[in-house]
């Protein structure tokens, strides 16, 4: 007797990355707003608002175009899963940074106007999302190393090297706190996932467990219903082992062992399993028997199986001479159906014909007095 065991499904083995993804999509689109807006809304209005000041107005606009248009692409295809090449964009971005520190002036280096050192950490954001932080800080460092030389080129005070201490500061240590942040929050979300469909999986094994136990306990009592109280008889002798009738009740209650017993069997067709059980049980007997399968039955349960074998059982060990069992199986049907000898015969002296409706299983005896057609039948 084998005990089947239910995987874990693909779905609960598929939680902990579906949960990660769906916490760095939240980040994302978080880091793609965050620079976009801060580009469009704060940045541009600044940089209008001042742009005959520039010491080279056309690169300072030019450069806020190009980089808007690589930050929509850059974010459209983080978001669909599919960034850009990092480094060719951040190699883009670091020459738009020189370019527009040396376009602003001296006059607008430390203004709103000078975009470049509020929103291009957040294109280095975009640019390095995955990959290690280490990018990232070294993309704001040589940011730094330019706006450093900018400062300095312009013959700085003490002052505008504070001022440049704070603006370095500032701009940096946000985009590196979200990206770290971001990491952080998606590992700790599959790991949390991870624990909790370990700990679905080890509930569900636990109930599939205590499932088969009971059904074995189930199983067991069926058994001795079936065989105990003929072995009972036989002990205490209150039958004859040589009057037929007490046969027939051995016969019957060992096939419905081997069909219990069969039920808990791990194979591809479990119905056919426990027919061919009680077939060989009964061609042991002595009794010549033709089994003829057409089709694979569907999944069934335990109950419906049951319901189908059982009369089927029970004709069998009544039969006689020689029997033909017939399983036809569709997806929404199963047909079982045994001929055998009619012993009993039209006069009463068997069990009387007719239909049983059984929930979903048909049960239907007919014989004529040469023919005993016993068939059972499951529609979905």
């Amino acid at each position: 007797m084998s005990l089947s065991r239910t995987p874990a499904s693909g779905a609960a083995l598929g939680a902990p990355a579906a949960v990660a993804h769906a916490s760095d999509r939240g980040a994302r689109i978080v880091a793609v707003v965050i620079a976009l807006a801060w580009h469009v809304a704060i940045g541009l209005p600044a940089v209008l608002a001042v742009r005959a000041e520039f010491a080279a107005p056309a690169v300072v606009l030019g450069g806020w175009a190009v980089v808007a248009v690589a930050g929509v692409v850059a974010g459209v295809r983080l978001l669909r899963g599919a960034p850009l090449p990092p480094w060719p964009l951040a190699v883009l971005l670091l020459v738009v940074d020189a370019a527009v520190f040396a376009a602003v002036g001296e006059r607008q280096l430390f203004t709103a106007a000078n975009w470049v050192w509020g929103t291009l950490g957040w294109f280095f954001v975009l640019a390095m999302w995955g990959r290690r932080v280490t990018g990232l800080i070294a993309l704001l460092a040589t940011h730094a190393l330019i706006a450093q030389a900018a400062v300095l080129w312009h013959g700085p005070d003490p002052a505008d090297l504070a001022r440049y201490v704070m603006y370095v500061y500032g701009t940096s240590s946000l985009p590196v706190a979200v990206f770290v942040g971001s990491a952080v929050i998606v590992g700790l979300a599959r790991d949390r996932a991870a624990t909790a469909a370990a700990g679905h999986a080890m509930a569900a094994e636990r109930a599939a467990a205590e499932r088969g136990l009971r059904d074995r306990r189930d199983r067991l009592a069926l058994v001795g219903a079936a065989a105990g109280r003929v072995l009972g008889d036989l002990a205490a002798g209150r039958v004859d082992p040589n009057d037929p009738e007490v046969q027939r009740r051995c016969v019957l209650a060992a096939a419905r062992l081997r069909r219990l017993i069969a039920e808990s069997d791990d194979v591809p067709d479990p119905l056919l399993h426990e027919l061919r059980a009680a077939a060989d049980l009964a061609e042991r007997n002595g009794l010549p028997i033709d089994m003829v399968t057409i089709g694979s039955p569907p999944p069934l349960p335990v109950e419906i199986r049951r319901r189908l074998a059982e009369p089927l059982t029970a004709t069998l060990a009544d039969a006689r001479d020689w029997a033909r069992l017939t399983v036809v199986s569709g997806p929404d049907e199963v047909v079982v159906s045994l001929v055998t000898p009619d012993r009993g015969g039209p006069d009463g002296t068997g069990p009387p014909p007719g239909v049983d409706d059984d929930g979903p299983v048909q049960h239907l005896d007919e014989r004529d007095g040469n023919i005993r057609w016993t068939q059972t039948r499951w529609r979905s």
